[in-house]
């Protein structure tokens, strides 16, 4: 393996149906079926079966019914496209850190073969590639080259068919020589012109005195014609080598929701998470970077902090996903970055099963997290008791970010906190059950029928008229006059025929607050 370039794995695992399902592992019905995938009035990709019958890219779509008949014709979907090209990769990063979809040709994967010779050498990871790919398509080719152009190339060689073709160090401009220039990335125009003059191959084309070249078809053709001598820059990007905590991702196309982001973000995390543990650390906190494409293209990066260190995927991977499901968009990502924002040393407790008073801060984070995804980030509340003298104001609702640590399993209830009512301490003490006050939100309007002292005797609510058997009360409750919505009321406990109910009298009428289970 030359230390320099480094080589690139090409496989071509997808077909140019960008929604081929990933199950198909065995046949490839829809490649055996012409179809062709139409953008605007032009083909933009054909099956296997539709190019055997004539039918390539850039035809218009009678000329393709002419080839072909009959062709099933699809539109060119760019969503469907970028999500599963997002699928793709992420499951490539299982094998390589380093994967870029090539932009111009869908279905074709630049992956960095470089630094494997201590788990297997280049052979290894080529199978391993070959098996990936052909999850998408049971003909997918893997090729392993110095160069992009030359592994993209040799993926069309039969040798390739049945097992991945290896070219030798140093060998790439040997090989192209005599490919034809059908698989050099060009422009149809300049690919016309060399084929008016004769040039069928690479080597022809390399043959040529770049002054020549560049004097006839100057840098567009100058650049062609290093790529048919093997010169080629491009390589897999996707992780920076320089910092082992970062895994960014270059979308081939923008994405104008998050959906396609999570692949890339589970399988960048996976990686992630495992090679932090193996330095016998966790995650303390993980930066989501998403690259806006746009008129003024930015970054915006968002983290995301679990309540304790944590060693494992799931319970990153939910907060990263709802951290993502409540990020709005205003314009198309072109790219995600993946970061280890902080690690800690990774937690020395072992959870004990048998224990039934052990917790797992973790696995709670998690499962609050898959609720925020499905309800939304306000749907994991907790109580909270407020000071106020009005019910509807002494208590609320407070959302939950994350779980603390247990209390321990010998704490005792502190002194000055808030005592017990003392009809409920009454009860308690009595062995009766505590009352549980359904309140409603907002109080319902109720009519009531009262005695010559103003005591309540009849309630009609919702249709119904209930007898009031003991009435308590009134008692005066007033207060907030400091604020905009003071309020001035008559509180009464009534045990009527359909319960205990809890009703207040003020300045518009009397209200029906909740009652007693």
């Amino acid at each position: 393996m030359p230390p320099a370039p480094a080589p690139d794995a090409s496989p071509s695992p997808a077909s140019r149906n960008a929604e081929a399902p990933p199950s198909a592992t065995t046949t490839a019905p829809w490649d055996a079926t012409p179809i062709v995938l139409v953008h605007g009035t032009r083909v933009r990709a054909a099956t296997a079966a539709a190019a055997r019958r004539g039918v390539h890219p850039g035809m218009t779509l009678p000329q393709a019914r002419a080839a072909c008949d009959p062709l099933a014709v699809l539109p060119w979907d760019d969503e469907a496209l970028a999500r599963e090209t997002a699928r793709a990769s992420a499951a490539f990063l299982a094998a390589s850190p380093q994967v870029t979809p090539a932009a111009d040709a869908p279905g074709l994967w630049w992956i960095g073969a470089h630094g494997f010779e201590g788990v297997g050498g280049e052979g290894t990871l080529a199978a391993l590639l070959l098996a990936l790919a052909r999850a998408w398509h049971p003909r997918a080719r893997v090729a392993v080259a110095d160069t992009a152009v030359a592994a993209r190339a040799a993926t069309w060689s039969t040798r390739a068919a049945t097992a991945p073709l290896h070219l030798a160090p140093g060998d790439d401009p040997t090989y192209l020589a005599a490919v034809p220039l059908a698989l050099l990335p060009m422009d149809d125009e300049l690919r016309t012109t060399l084929g008016a003059l004769g040039l069928r191959t690479a080597g022809a084309f390399a043959a040529l005195a770049p002054q020549d070249v560049e004097r006839r078809w100057g840098a567009e053709g100058l650049a062609v014609w290093r790529l048919a001598r093997g010169d080629d820059p491009r390589r897999a990007t996707l992780a920076r080598p320089d910092d082992p905590h970062v895994i960014t991702h270059d979308l081939p196309a923008p994405v104008h929701t998050t959906e396609p982001l999570l692949f890339v973000v589970r399988a960048a995390l996976d990686r992630l998470v495992r090679a932090l543990a193996a330095e016998g650390r966790a995650v303390a906190a993980v930066a989501l970077t998403l690259t806006c494409d746009g008129d003024r293209p930015r970054r915006v990066t968002r983290e995301v902090r679990p309540a304790a260190p944590i060693a494992r995927t799931a319970p990153l991977f939910e907060r990263c996903r709802a951290l993502l499901d409540a990020w709005p968009l205003d314009a198309p990502v072109c790219a995600v970055e993946v970061r280890i924002a902080r690690a800690a040393t990774a937690p020395a407790e072992q959870g004990d099963l048998l224990a039934p008073t052990w917790r797992d801060p973790a696995a709670a984070e998690a499962a609050l997290a898959r609720l925020r995804a499905a309800f939304g980030t306000a749907a994991v509340v907790r109580p909270v008791t407020r000071d106020s003298h009005a019910p509807e104001r002494a208590g609320a609702w407070e959302a939950i970010e994350t779980v603390g640590a247990p209390a321990p399993s010998d704490a005792r209830p502190t002194t000055g906190g808030p005592s017990m009512p003392a009809s409920l301490s009454h009860e308690a003490a009595s062995g009766a059950s505590p009352v549980a006050r359904r309140r409603l939100d907002p109080p319902e309007a109720i009519a009531v029928t009262v005695d010559a002292t103003g005591t309540p005797q009849e309630i009609r609510w919702r249709g119904d008229r209930l007898r009031v058997v003991r009435a308590e009360g009134p008692e005066r409750l007033s207060g907030a006059w400091w604020q905009p919505a003071p309020f001035a009321r008559d509180h009464w406990r009534c045990a009527s025929t359909g319960g205990d109910l809890l009703c207040y009298r003020d300045a518009t009428g009397w209200w029906l607050q909740g009652w007693d289970d």
